[in-house]
């Protein structure tokens, strides 16, 4: 058993190839789905969520919270799909999230940039002129946000386990290629691995819980423990808001306890630096 994440650019193909490949292993292809759940488990938009999750962060979003937020419900709603196993997932930043799970096979696909242009021109109805701003705006943008975020370019190939090129293969080729790497079983679930992708994603519904008063902190889970860290908000300065969160985690997730890395921290009061002043 094992889970497949391809990356691609627009109209690389990529969708033909999961799709075929997770005919032919008999596995679950999954992309748009995942995006839907988490905006439904967590009731926001879709256009923002999958804004949040293309768009290279703007000088705004260093200074906001949205950002996190969406990025921190996506993430759990996709390592939580994960651990089905058995699936072929296409979308956005599923390397990044599946680093370190050795039973993924992260695959890059690329294609020949004349031919995404003959693509976005057809589906499109645009000038090759236009097709070509608009894929390298597209394949910008998806850079700009792993660099941002992750501080990795997506194209970079040490994220993947493999690279493949359309312009060399066909679709048919490339899903020749996987079926039998994952045939081979170089990538079967192992308990361990399928051990820390449960750690993964046990931390990342957890961070999706707390994200709206602590979009930065930090989770860590040892023998059923969970400590939380760099804290902001209530978490950082009521006891009794702290206490409803370990109570709400442990109902939810049944971990053994909720610990916090530090204790809590009283609230400055607010000085007026112009009081008293003639």
């Amino acid at each position: 058993m094992a889970i497949i994440s391809i990356s691609r650019g627009s109209y690389s193909r990529g969708k033909e190839v999961a799709e075929a490949l997770a005919e032919r292993l008999g596995y679950r292809c999954v992309s748009r789905d995942i995006l839907l759940e988490a905006c439904d488990e967590f009731s926001i938009p879709e256009i923002r969520l999958v804004k949040a999750l293309h768009d290279a962060p703007s000088v705004l979003d260093r200074f906001s919270q949205g950002r996190e937020r969406y990025i921190s419900y996506f993430r759990a709603a996709f390592l939580t799909h994960m651990e089905k196993d058995n699936i072929v997932y296409h979308g956005l930043s599923g390397h990044f999230y599946l680093q370190g799970i050795a039973h993924a096979v992260k695959v890059r696909i690329i294609a020949n940039m004349d031919d995404r242009i003959q693509e976005e021109m057809k589906r499109e109805d645009s000038s090759a002129e236009e097709a070509r701003y608009l894929l390298k705006k597209d394949d910008d943008e998806r850079r700009k946000w792993g660099l941002s975020l992750y501080g990795k370019d997506t194209w970079n190939c040490s994220l993947y386990d493999l690279v493949l090129s359309i312009d060399i293969m066909t679709v048919n080729d490339v899903v020749n290629i996987l079926e039998g790497v994952v045939q081979q079983g170089l990538f079967a679930s192992t308990p361990e691995s399928t051990a820390i992708l449960k750690d993964f994603a046990l931390r990342a519904n957890i961070h999706a819980q707390i994200v709206n008063s602590a979009p930065r902190a930090t989770v860590v889970i040892k023998d059923g423990i969970v400590t939380l860290g760099n804290l902001d908000g209530g978490l950082k300065h009521d006891n009794a808001v702290r206490q409803k969160i370990v109570e709400r985690l442990i109902n939810i997730y049944h971990v053994k306890d909720v610990v916090f890395a530090k204790s809590v921290k009283a609230k400055k009061d607010h000085i007026n630096p112009f009081y008293n002043l003639d």
